[in-house]
């Protein structure tokens, strides 16, 4: 193979990283085998590390030449896996690691089809020349040679030096990874690397709208992002795809052309769909479509007598709406679109009038609740819209299915099972699909003559429809009645009598800083970003959760990478919330909470205002240490204000020096407090439980008053 311009070797032997690669701490963590606060604590003592030479304040990036000179002459560099000097090629590469991106997608997509004949151009005299030749067919079977397609012709000059050598590497990891697998992980760390410049589609989420939308042979989406709704079509014989972004485009064309086992055709073209439509003679079996939300400049002006606003105009503030009849637009009759919906779309009154029309037409067939967190914004409980384009027959009385999946399987303070929610959709839209009316539900699902919606508003929030949901309803009422009383009983069991310290004298005290210093614990600051419920990701604690008691709620937000194993909690592990709203009755200072972690804790991430002590068995009890963390007179003298909350600062916190033993008698009496205190929670939720029940029947039809 004929060796590179830019292959260069260290001192040792190592060929050394590419030119102007630059590393994020995240990524120095995986070079060296470390967790991230390690990399923080090598900044801080270390006068020589190297400085950052970009990113933000927040998130420096360095010299990755200067950084593995520095973990070398440490002792600290790890062995680097084969796929990480891979990355690095590519997210130090000259012309951008997208544009990078795409020609390693390219040549993989190459080394796929016609092994053969890659391995012959590489080692060709002028292996740019032969490489650009032998894709050149390659990508114009599989992308089509037509207007706007998404990856562009091959050129020589694409396999400069830099590129060179990361297309070999690429390929050689290929060779035992698989070319898929390799492209997947390259454009997921690409994905992982910008989070604000790429928001995909959480892919249980997008499994459902494929679900929702049934088998079709051919399927689109018009806004198709990285690709992973085109990816949740399993079966389609034919993948077509728009998106505005260029490079996006190319790196979604080929992530559905190595997929294994994937679409027969693939067809992905790279222009704003309002405004261009490049797809435009194609018809779809099946739309799948996570537009963009809140746009003001999608073409109101431009566009005012486009044929595809078959049901109104839309607002200028509606672009949402302009999306959802473009994709009715680019189905055949029978056809069925899902897209995601913000939840104002459903009541905003500027679409009040297209909203009426897609009812009155029965176009608009279900509108879905999700669960906030379920895809960004994760605040939001967005909404599903499944529509399918009216055939020749259209119904007499079409009728609406509203469903709210924000409760099934979900208690008070815990997060929403996935699970739970994709079975309550598709089973009431697959009964709706069937019947045509789906029998009432209360707090879940129902279904409406769309007469029965056309009023001034036409707001088809599904919980403004359906009837509440009551214990009283199913039978429940009584058995909440008699948890909170066996709850009640086993409180009043568990209620410490009147506790005296143990009979230790007056010990010597130290600083749980003092005691960081020599090694009794491990202190760690939070640093995961926390989301709502998603399927698959990491679990993350957040101090809600710690000052609530209840079990790890969200989970890393997307594009945040996973934590270092050292990173994540242990069981022993002792959690303290930093941040207060003032204290207890107002008093700053006042302890809130401090969480011994259990098994059933281990392994989440830590969240942001979380601190972490991890106490050595051998020097600390886990149950001592959190006893004495939620001391009233500990946390006075360990708290200031910051603005309008208290910060405690964990480090100036105190405890008695004592012996292993004793600490473990502190210990069983702070765990007997603790398991009280969990008792008196749970028989508060409960009891919450019981008075709605009460409520919500004696102001329904379910328990009238006697």
């Amino acid at each position: 193979m004929p060796e590179s311009a830019d292959s260069t070797e260290s001192g040792d032997g190592v060929e050394a990283p590419p030119a102007g690669a630059e590393v994020t701490a995240a990524e120095i963590a995986r070079l060296a085998g470390v967790g991230r606060a390690a990399v923080s604590n090598w900044r801080r003592r270390h006068a020589d590390f190297p400085r950052p030479v970009g990113g933000t304040a927040t998130s420096p990036s360095f010299a990755l030449a200067e950084v593995e000179a520095w973990l070398r002459a440490q002792g600290k560099l790890a062995e680097l896996p084969p796929a990480e000097r891979v990355w690095q090629y590519l997210s130090g590469h000259p012309e951008g690691a997208a544009t990078a991106l795409v020609r390693t997608g390219c040549v993989l997509l190459l080394a796929a089809e016609e092994p053969g004949v890659r391995e012959a151009a590489d080692a060709a005299d002028d292996p740019a020349r032969a490489l650009a030749d032998a894709l050149a067919p390659v990508l114009d079977r599989r992308f089509g040679t037509g207007h706007g397609r998404a990856v562009p012709a091959p050129e020589a000059a694409w396999f400069d030096a830099p590129t060179l050598t990361l297309v070999r590497a690429a390929a050689e990891l290929a060779a035992g990874e698989g070319a898929a697998e390799t492209y997947a992980f390259l454009l997921g760390r690409q994905l992982e690397a910008h989070p604000r410049q790429y928001a995909p589609t959480p892919e249980a989420l997008a499994g459902l709208m494929a679900a929702l939308a049934g088998p079709a042979s051919a399927v689109l989406d018009p806004a198709c992002g990285s690709g992973g709704l085109l990816l949740a079509a399993e079966g389609a014989s034919v993948l077509r795809g728009q998106e505005a972004d260029g490079q996006l485009a190319a790196l979604t064309a080929l992530r559905l052309a190595l997929r294994p086992g994937g679409a027969r055709a693939v067809d992905v073209r790279a222009a704003d769909t309002l405004r261009a439509d490049a797809l435009a003679g194609e018809a779809a079996d099946a739309v799948l479509c996570h537009p963009p939300f809140n746009e003001r400049n999608w073409g109101h002006d431009a566009l005012a007598y486009d044929p595809r606003w078959e049901y109104g105009f839309p607002a200028r503030t509606e672009s949402e709406l302009a999306w959802v009849q473009h994709c009715l637009a680019r189905l055949r009759d029978g056809g069925t679109a899902v897209l995601l919906m913000p939840p104002a779309a459903a009541a905003r009154r500027s679409g009040r009038r297209v909203r009426a029309d897609l009812l009155r037409r029965g176009a608009l067939r279900a509108v879905v609740a999700l669960p906030p967190g379920a895809a960004p914004p994760h605040h939001l409980p967005l909404h599903l819209w499944v529509l399918r384009r009216p055939g020749r027959e259209r119904t007499a009385t079409p009728e609406l299915l509203l469903v709210d999946a924000g409760s099934p399987g979900a208690q008070a303070g815990e997060p929403h099972p996935w699970e739970a929610v994709r079975a309550t959709v598709l089973d009431a839209w697959r009964a709706f699909d069937r019947d045509g009316a789906l029998a009432e539900q209360p707090g879940v699902a129902r279904s409406l003559p769309a007469i029965d919606l056309l009023d001034d508003d036409t707001d088809l929030t599904p919980a403004r429809h359906l009837p509440p949901a009551t214990a009283g309803d199913d039978g429940q009422l009584a058995d909440v009645g008699e948890r909170v009383a066996e709850t009640l009983r086993r409180t009043l069991s568990l209620a410490p009598e009147a506790l005296t310290p143990p009979a230790a004298g007056r010990a010597p005290v130290a600083t749980v800083g003092e005691l960081a210093r020599t090694g009794a614990l491990t202190l760690r600051s939070g640093t995961a970003v926390a989301a709502g419920s998603r399927s698959g990701a990491r679990v993350v604690l957040t101090d809600h959760d710690v000052l609530t008691g209840v079990a790890p709620t969200a989970t890393l937000a997307p594009g945040d990478p996973d934590p270092a194993p050292d990173e994540l909690l242990r069981e022993g592990d002792v959690v303290v919330p930093v941040l207060g709203a003032g204290g207890l009755g107002g008093a700053p200072g006042v302890a809130t909470a401090a969480r011994v972690v259990d098994a059933a804790g281990a392994g989440a991430a830590l969240g942001r205002n979380l601190t972490l002590l991890r106490p050595d068995p051998d020097a600390l009890d886990p149950w001592f240490l959190a006893g004495f963390l939620r001391a009233t007179a500990n946390h006075r003298q360990a708290s200031s204000y910051a603005s309008a909350a208290t910060r405690l600062d964990v480090r100036r916190i105190r405890l008695p020096r004592l012996p292993l033993a004793e600490q473990r008698e502190y210990g069983a009496r702070f765990a007997a407090v603790a398991a009280f205190e969990e008792s008196l929670r749970l028989a508060a939720r409960l009891g919450g439980q019981l008075v709605q029940g009460l409520h919500d029947g004696l102001t329904g039809p379910a328990l009238p008053p006697s």
